[in-house]
């Protein structure tokens, strides 16, 4: 993969006409390479887990890290996001296309990456129903990880998890995606163990659920439908997602009690 700095981008830096600018000189700044990594996440089994790979070669052969690569000179840093994971993760190219991709940040500390100063572009998501990835491009490998399971990242990967984990538990705050990852009909139950998964905290329950219900058009009863959930009281009720996608006022997450 090609490195991307101001030599790479020279051609780039032209103006309008094709011309670069009198006077200016690209090789009197030092190049560097431009990556973008990404964070994707999704939940299994009632768990968070995030979207790794093995890395195939040195810097960091063997480690886990999150999926990514360089940046080509004529490319963007979202279109370099989409490509690399779908290389590195075998996810079929619609599933990839169809992603919402949104920017975490941008990591630049000098020394971050041992081979040359690397600025990298972070991406992330949470989606649910995403396929078995396989490895391929620079990653020999290529899983659905639990979150906090994994052990040393390469880079600063663990770094780049962390906050990415930090946005998306933000967007259950005010977007109504967590019913994605609910059945078509689900109780308030179900709904709750989402947040609760992502979160990494346990939710009051007549206190979440006084929440959802008082939220517009978040979620709507099925009439006449309900579950047994265990234990020896009456079935719980049955709702699906409703017509929000918003959510006002937010469901905000209890301060200080994320793992």
């Amino acid at each position: 993969m090609t490195a991307v700095g101001p030599r790479a981008l020279e051609g780039g830096a032209r103006g309008p006409a094709g011309n670069v600018p009198e006077g200016y000189d690209p090789h009197a700044f030092e190049p560097f390479a431009v990556t973008v990594d990404l964070a994707v996440f999704t939940v299994r089994g009632g768990a968070l887990h995030a979207l790794l790979i093995r890395r195939g070669q040195e810097p960091y052969a063997g480690a886990w890290a999150l999926p990514g690569g360089f940046v080509l000179p004529r490319e963007s840093a979202e279109l370099a996001a989409r490509r690399e994971l779908a290389e590195e993760t075998g996810l079929p190219d619609d599933v990839v296309a169809g992603l919402h991709l949104e920017q975490l940040r941008t990591y630049s500390e000098p020394d971050r990456d041992p081979r040359m100063r690397v600025v990298s572009v972070a991406y992330t998501a949470l989606v649910p129903d995403l396929p078995e990835p396989r490895g391929g491009g620079d990653a020999a490998h290529a899983e659905w990880i639990a979150f906090g399971t994994s052990g040393q990242l390469a880079f600063d990967h663990a770094d780049i998890l962390a906050d990415a984990r930090e946005r998306v538990g933000a967007k259950l705050e005010y977007t109504c995606l967590a019913t994605s990852f609910c059945p078509p009909e689900f109780t308030l139950g179900e709904l709750r163990q989402v947040y609760e998964t992502v979160w990494g905290t346990a939710l009051d329950r007549p206190n979440f659920r006084r929440k959802v219900l008082a939220t517009p058009g978040f979620v709507e009863q099925v009439a006449g439908a309900s579950r047994l959930t265990g234990g020896r009281g009456k079935p719980a009720a049955l709702y699906r997602a409703g017509p929000a996608t918003a959510l006002h006022p937010p469901l905000l997450r209890p301060e200080g009690r994320q793992s």
